[in-house]
């Protein structure tokens, strides 16, 4: 019998994937931390010591997912395209589910099975000083879909819940909204203050010209009706009506 991961001489090695095609790929996984009465009861009403159980939890199993290749050496690195992991509090404890989804030449079931791990154990951390007989229990695949052997579900195992569903390959994001302002949007004619503002300006009057005072021409001096105004362009000298 042949084992791949190992050399004609038996030392371990990692398998050569280079001539497989990239296929979409995915594999779940689920779990389970039981838990006392106690500690079921605080993680319902939210009065766990360390904080939000399930918030934490989740983002380590999401984290653990990306870091599988660090822990399992013969692992492959390769692209976590998505990843799901939720945890519903039931009587006896915590429920764990995770999906992963990539498009690479080998399959995802470890990392699924290391975010279920890693997000029990997370869940252990937190609840540990309230309850120090909590356990990790039946860690396990529960179905693949792609690559040569096809899809797999495990047998009289509850369909995968909503939000993990392998019929779902993308995130539940939209397309992103294209910015406002894009290089496509004409901007205002600088110095034109009729149009809109131009984004990111401020409509500030240009400073006077270097070496110059802009002074406000005084006031023409009152003067009755009879007395001509003077005559311009005479070095301000008067013309005295005659008589």
């Amino acid at each position: 019998m042949s084992f791949p991961h190992l050399d004609d001489s038996g030392r371990a090695r990692m398998v050569d994937v280079t001539a497989k095609p990239p296929t979409v790929r995915a594999a779940t996984a689920r779990g389970f931390v039981r838990c006392s009465p106690d500690v079921v009861a605080a993680l319902r009403d939210g009065t766990i010591p360390k904080g939000d159980v399930l918030a934490v939890a989740r983002i380590a199993g999401i984290q653990a997912a990306k870091r599988t290749p660090d822990l399992l050496p013969l692992a492959h690195v390769i692209g976590v395209h998505g990843a799901v992991v939720d945890l519903v509090v039931v009587d006896g404890g915590v429920e764990i589910e995770a999906t992963v989804r990539t498009a690479d030449r080998t399959g995802v079931e470890m990392e699924a099975l290391t975010a279920v791990s890693v997000t029990a154990l997370a869940v252990v951390d937190m609840v540990k000083g309230l309850d120090k007989a909590t356990s990790i229990e039946s860690v396990r695949i529960t179905a693949k879909e792609g690559g040569r052997s096809g899809s797999w579900r495990r047998p009289d195992e509850p369909e995968p819940w909503p939000s993990a569903s392998l019929a779902a390959p993308h995130g539940d994001r939209g397309p992103a909204a294209e910015p406002s302002g894009g290089d496509d949007t004409p901007s205002a004619e600088p110095g034109h203050r009729d149009g809109p503002a131009e984004a990111g300006r401020h409509d500030v009057t240009p400073p006077a010209e270097p070496g110059r005072h802009d002074v406000t021409p005084s006031a023409e001096p009152p003067r009755g009706d009879d007395t001509p105004p003077a005559a311009s362009g005479h070095g301000g000298s008067t013309l005295v009506a005659e008589p």
